[in-house]
């Protein structure tokens, strides 16, 4: 093609030689084609594609699929769909809402309008593409503007992009969604060609994908020539992901997927207590090899340490310090919960070498390119192939660069996890991100922002909306219904005008009411998560924000640790806390709800082919090597299973009747199948139980003798009645009643307040559970209700994969143990329990005589 050795060119300016993936990618892209860029991170794939929009901008070309180069042999060389089958190796709140009258359009001195839509999953990645795209348009001497719009976006900036809008945006899901619900936005995006969804595998998995489809479905239905493609890294269902961001664009035939096919060398290297009998046996903190990760410190001129929640992280920052005050001033902290204000220093500092040390959580898991990081250490499990390997990304973060990173485990099982991750990378094994499927909430979110803007006709939304692949099995009855309850608030709440939100004049769908039109464009977004409260210095100066539960706990003049400093609590006025430094050394850390991450079945799998290696005496690994001494204490007390062995623990203490099983399928599988099997065996023997449960199996506690021998002849682990069974062994009710205060929330049913006035949490819950409660008396079909439910039982319960688990155990060969008392792999399990209701001080005192009484001879 002619344009390509421009690109070339510009590529020899830098210093670089373009990948034979970016080249195909332009190809592709400039003969017309949507589809899929799979490329891993630091391999270039931001030009991969921006490319291609620059060089089409540079001299329009005809956009009909497949019309091929000027040179023979010069086509597109994508992937079919068809033949994507081999495997190989958080978020922004929607922006501040417009005034209810403001439109976009283009000023009387616009030029060519908006070209291409670029959306990004978080807002810390906008910087950095924005950066590369105008760099690389102002070379090739385009004249583009390349802008930001995203919930740190000015309402000035705002003003002058609908004025004249930039020819490439660079956006979230949110701002998207508010530029639907702008007035005139056809005009707007007349001349759009393309739209790129970033980081596609961060939100195929997630509600935020569904508003992609949606927003998708409207520019397509008014541009049918529009270009859509994505950028993802490998996940194990590729094919999936690609028919969701395509919809129905997959039929026409009309799409490639461009593979960088580039291996990424990754080294694990654990790091290791001297003695693992003393080394802690349960915990999630790592803080006890803290002394062996200062000499990586040292020995690197920049490190990133990944925590796995944001409690950790701000932990692991104040115990560096008391350890290594030299650190001071070369340390910083990096959070979503943080100020934008600070992780942008916390941005640029690095990259500009200034930081040696930064801990963070997955705020810096994507994109950024942070050019001086020569080390990442990672504290405790991941949970997560994927995961691990992007962190792992952030080193070495140039095409063909080896990445390397360290593994600190947080308790002595974590060194199985450490063997196991570095198989499943070997293997190629990655996990798959369920996309969301008729999500209702954000539908019906959805018709109200696109009648706030001026209007939609059902009949032609309808089609659109069909056309993707979350609501292609949407019938006309679901669609009626949703129509009837943005006009009426459905059979239950059709007595209150305040939820009769659209009008209906001659067939047009649209809000009226410009208090209405207000609070939803403020509540655009699908990102759920407990109130939080903005904390600020007495003097002003914001810090960042923490959730209403932690603060709930304090008094003024209580002492609590945040975003890396000794903070006084002063007072609680409205949804702001003030507060003042305190120089006390000691103080609460903040947890944040929700942190503590499943183990996913790739991993799981991989664990469960290392635990078998154990049971062999295989100690290939380092990592097995080390937990010798442990496997030895297992085997003595009770049994270590191979791969044809399902090990089922039952002994007797002061506190009762243990009963334990090891799955290692998770801990929200184990929640699931310990509820189960609790009252599989109540149904044998009226029997009571507590349960308790990690990522490697779960216990069952009762004060009676459990007939466990008599559960396992009568089909303890039988698939048949699985439907029937498990909604009758858990509260099902109780759990889609905390599921459904998302949905509620999304849909617009419960307001959450005006910004800087926003409803307490305990507020928005009982709102909730009044709505949750009215409809399952009075409307058990609605269609809110029952995805609720649907959602506990794909997302929550994973019930897929907690039937396929029980297939697997009903495969192998039961044993059955009876250690004199608890075992080395129990010990975490009834830890877990016990966390929950003793204090701090108290639980470790108790630990420790476990501990000892475990290792007794």
């Amino acid at each position: 093609m002619k344009n390509i050795h421009l690109a070339k060119h510009w590529f020899e300016q830098q210093g670089w030689q373009p990948f034979p993936f970016q080249l195909e990618a332009w190809r592709c892209y400039l003969e017309g084609y949507s589809g899929l860029v799979n490329a891993p991170t630091g391999t270039g794939k931001t030009y991969a594609l921006a490319m291609g929009i620059l060089l089409e901008g540079k001299s329009p070309l005809p956009t009909s699929p497949g019309g091929g180069g000027d040179v023979p042999g010069d086509g597109c060389l994508g992937t079919p769909f068809d033949s994507l089958s081999e495997k190989r190796p958080v978020a922004a709140p929607a922006e501040p809402a417009p005034s209810p009258s403001e439109g976009v359009g283009r000023g009387p001195e616009a030029g060519p309008g908006l070209l291409a839509i670029w959306i990004t999953p978080i807002r810390a990645l906008a910087k950095e593409i924005q950066s590369s795209i105008q760099r690389a348009a102002d070379d090739l001497g385009l004249g583009w503007r390349v802008a930001i719009r995203t919930g740190d976006t000015t309402s000035g900036e705002r003003a002058r992009q609908k004025k004249n809008p930039p020819q490439v945006l660079i956006t979230t899901p949110e701002s998207l969604h508010l530029l639907l619900a702008a007035k005139g936005y056809p005009r707007y995006f007349e001349n759009l060609r393309a739209v790129v969804a970033d980081e596609w595998h961060e939100l195929v998995g997630s509600k935020r994908g569904v508003q992609v489809e949606l927003a998708l479905s409207r520019l397509k239905g008014m541009l049918p020539a529009l270009k859509v493609w994505g950028i993802s890294a490998t996940i194990g269902n590729m094919d999936e992901a690609l028919a969701v961001l395509l919809g129905n664009t997959l039929e026409t035939g009309n799409y490639k997927v461009v593979r960088a096919n580039i291996p990424k060398q990754i080294e694990i290297e654990s790091i290791l207590p001297d003695d693992i009998e003393r080394f802690p046996w349960a915990g999630h903190l790592g803080i006890k090899l803290l002394e062996k990760v200062l000499p990586v410190l040292e020995n690197s001129k920049s490190t990133l340490i990944f925590t796995n929640t944001r409690a950790q992280c701000e932990i692991w920052y104040q115990k560096l310090l008391e350890v290594a005050p030299e650190l001071a001033g070369a340390l910083a902290m990096h959070h979503g919960s943080i100020a934008r204000e600070l992780r942008d220093w916390v941005e640029d500092a690095l990259h500009q070498g200034i930081l040696k040390v930064v801990v963070c959580t997955s705020s810096l898991d994507l994109g950024v390119d942070f050019r001086p990081v020569e080390s990442i250490i990672q504290i405790g499990s991941p949970k997560g192939v994927a995961r691990f390997m992007q962190r792992a990304g952030r080193s070495g973060h140039q095409p063909g660069a080896r990445s390397k990173i360290y593994f600190v485990p947080a308790h002595s099982l974590e060194l199985i996890e450490a063997a196991a991750l570095r198989r499943a990378i070997d293997q190629g094994e990655l996990e798959s991100r369920i996309p969301y499927i008729r999500s209702f909430d954000v539908l019906l979110q959805y018709l109200v922002t696109l009648a706030v803007s001026g209007g939609f006709r059902p009949e032609e939304i309808y089609e659109e909306v069909k056309g993707t692949y979350a609501f292609r099995s949407i019938t006309e009855d679901e669609w009626a219904w949703c129509l009837d309850f943005i006009t009426t608030g459905g059979q239950s709440l059709d007595a209150y005008d305040e939820y009769k939100k659209v009008v209906v004049e001659d067939g047009l769908y649209q809000v009226v009411s410009r208090r209405t039109a207000m609070r939803h464009r403020l509540q655009i977004g699908t990102i759920a998560g407990d109130a939080n409260l903005t904390v600020k210095y007495v003097s002003g100066k914001r810090i960042g924000t923490i959730e209403e539960w932690f603060i709930a706990q304090l008094r003024p003049g209580d002492v609590f640790w945040f975003a890396g400093r000794s903070l006084e609590l002063v007072r609680i006025k409205d949804m702001m806390v003030q507060v003042k430094r305190s120089q006390k050394k000691t103080g609460k850390i903040p947890s944040w709800q929700g942190g503590r991450m499943p183990l996913s079945s790739q991993l799981s799998s991989s664990l469960r082919f290392k635990m078998a290696q154990l049971s062999r005496r295989d100690f290939t690994d380092l990592e097995l090597q080390k937990l010798e001494p442990l496997v030895e204490l297992q085997a003595r007390r009770s049994h270590v299973p191979n791969e044809e062995e399902f090990l089922i623990e039952y002994f007797q203490s002061r506190e009762g009747y243990h009963l334990l099983f090891y799955p290692y399928e998770g801990r929200f599988v184990h929640e699931g199948m310990g509820a189960l099997f609790a009252y599989r065996i109540s149904r044998l023997q009226p029997i009571s139980f507590s349960i308790a449960m990690n990522d490697y199996g779960f216990e069952l506690l009762s004060d009676s003798e459990i007939p466990i021998e008599e559960a396992l002849r009568q089909g303890l682990f039988a698939t048949e009645g699985l439907s029937k069974d498990i909604p009758a062994s858990i509260n099902a009710a109780e759990m889609a009643r905390r599921r459904f205060r998302d949905i509620a929330g999304i849909s617009g049913l419960v307001f959450k307040g005006y910004p800087g006035k926003h409803k307490k949490d305990r507020h928005l819950q009982s709102s909730s559970q009044l709505f949750f409660e009215v409809f399952s008396d009075y409307e058990p079909n609605n269609l809110l209700l029952l995805q609720a439910y649907d959602e506990v039982r794909s997302f929550q319960l994973e019930e897929a994969r907690l039937r396929a688990a029980l297939r697997r155990i009903q495969g192998q060969r039961t044993v059955l143990s009876r250690p004199e008392r608890a075992t080395p792999f129990s010990f975490p399990i009834m830890v877990d329990r016990l966390r929950e209701r003793l204090s701090s001080e108290k639980l470790e005192d108790r630990i420790r005589k476990m501990k000892l009484q475990l290792i007794r001879d």
